[in-house]
């Protein structure tokens, strides 16, 4: 039973993997046995965090990389190749919020900045489009592969605040599913996409607008609380099993779908 979960020996490519999801769910593949790619944008930050996988004792490497651009991404796609001589998973965690992207409490939906609402829209969804069609390639060579693209509650709840977010999930959902049935119809049932869709989860991004400075909760963070049936936030780790069953021979059969880690929030009328 253990061998339909495992991952071992597996290359995977994370972008984003020098953030707090990112560096999290290379983490758990590492401890899975992958071997694994870690993509960022900043090279400081990618150093550190590959520093600290390292103590793991599995196989891992940084790569800069901006994943709104075509041709970083094949660079990184070429040392890849060079390195491990495949690409078996690759995990889509690049994405997030902007501050201007993010409307304050007394702000309404016409006070928005277009410009900041595009760099939100295109982060979050071409940051998954692009890496899918430079991995992706590799995969529909092999014959294999499995991605999972990172998706959000507020791809199918109208979550307050985040507009261009919001938008942005919800496309990486549909592209999931479009992806999903062009691979397989196309080039192989081996190479399967999918998605994973975090609850809320307190990190770096959210922090502010989820907890005061003298530690305790928002009004924002008691209404998350109270639409969330087990009750808390999520633990990051609590991602690492999902990702991991997603690239696992356990899901051979799981194309297309979005799978919520959210505690019940998506499935609670809250009544």
């Amino acid at each position: 039973m253990e061998n339909l979960f495992d991952v071992s020996g597996r290359v995977a490519v994370v972008t984003g993997g020098s953030g707090v999801l990112g560096s999290n769910i290379s983490e758990g593949l590492l401890k899975a046995g992958a071997k694994v790619a870690v993509i960022g944008a900043h090279p400081d930050h990618v150093e550190k965090v590959v520093e600290r996988l390292r103590q793991t004792g599995g196989e891992v490497e940084g790569f800069t990389c901006n994943v709104l651009d075509m041709d970083s991404l094949r660079k990184v796609k070429d040392e890849v190749l060079a390195r491990w001589g495949r690409v078996d998973i690759l995990v889509n965690a690049a994405g997030g919020n902007i501050p201007g992207g993010t409307l304050t409490e007394s702000q309404h939906v016409f006070d928005m900045k277009v410009e900041d609402l595009n760099k939100v829209l295109d982060l979050n969804l071409n940051g998954t489009v692009y890496p899918c069609l430079v991995f992706g390639e590799v995969m529909a060579a092999q014959k294999s592969g499995s991605i999972v693209n990172v998706s959000s509650m507020a791809a199918c709840e109208a979550i307050t605040r985040v507009p261009g977010y919001s938008m942005a999930k919800s496309a990486v959902e549909n592209f999931t599913r479009w992806m999903a049935q062009e691979m397989a119809l196309k080039f192989s049932e081996k190479i399967r996409v999918n998605a994973i869709a975090p609850g809320f989860f307190i990190g770096n991004q959210n922090r502010a607008v989820l907890i005061n400075p003298d530690g305790s909760l928002t009004e924002r963070s008691r209404k998350v609380i109270a639409k969330t049936p087990m009750r808390r936030f999520g633990d990051i780790s609590e991602l690492n099993g999902a990702v991991q069953f997603l690239c696992s021979e356990a899901a051979s059969f799981i194309t297309g779908v979005t799978l919520p880690v959210d505690g019940g929030f998506s499935s609670f009328s809250g009544v």
